[in-house]
């Protein structure tokens, strides 16, 4: 059992774990994407920032909307519920850096799984896309953290806390 954990953080932490799974099935074992084992000899990559995205964007008409929304839109949303979680299982990440930095660190190894193993390539731009999503999830778990603490205050089931600032 941890300790000084509630029910909520355990909860957290059980989404967190399928979380971690499913996202690790999408991005190397799911063969609906062309993932999973191929013959390929050489590893793809980019290193270059943006490169992908104005690919897509630039062939948007040929690639279809749909590989323009899986790329782009869809490594945005993909992290959104890692940003969501973190704050609720890890003191570490209820700052902004903190939850970044590790999404940052779960994209960079799902990066580089997909680079050893030959499964879609390494990209810059995802880890960019990707820790933006880990953002946007930090930010909107604020943002219902603040509207449940003003709920909760109006409905006097907790009370404001004012500091007194002392005079010198």
């Amino acid at each position: 059992m941890i300790r000084g954990t509630t029910k909520i953080q355990k909860t957290c932490w059980v989404i967190f774990i399928f979380y971690l799974i499913g996202i690790t099935y999408y991005t190397i074992f799911a063969e609906s994407l062309g993932r999973g084992p191929s013959a390929e000899s050489e590893a793809r990559y980019n290193l270059i920032l943006f490169n992908e995205i104005r690919r897509f964007w630039v062939y948007r008409e040929q690639l279809g909307f749909r590989a323009f929304f899986l790329n782009v839109v869809g490594n945005v949303l993909a992290f959104v519920p890692c940003g969501f979680l973190l704050p609720a299982i890890s003191r570490r990440c209820r700052w902004i850096y903190g939850s970044a930095a590790v999404g940052l660190m779960i994209s960079f190894i799902i990066e580089c799984t997909q680079l050893i193993f030959r499964v879609g390539s390494f990209d810059v731009d995802d880890l960019m896309l990707n820790t933006l999503g880990v953002i946007v999830g930090f930010f909107i778990n604020r943002f219902i953290q603040r509207y449940r603490y003003k709920r909760a205050v109006a409905s006097g089931k907790r009370r404001v806390r004012i500091r007194k600032i002392e005079e010198e």
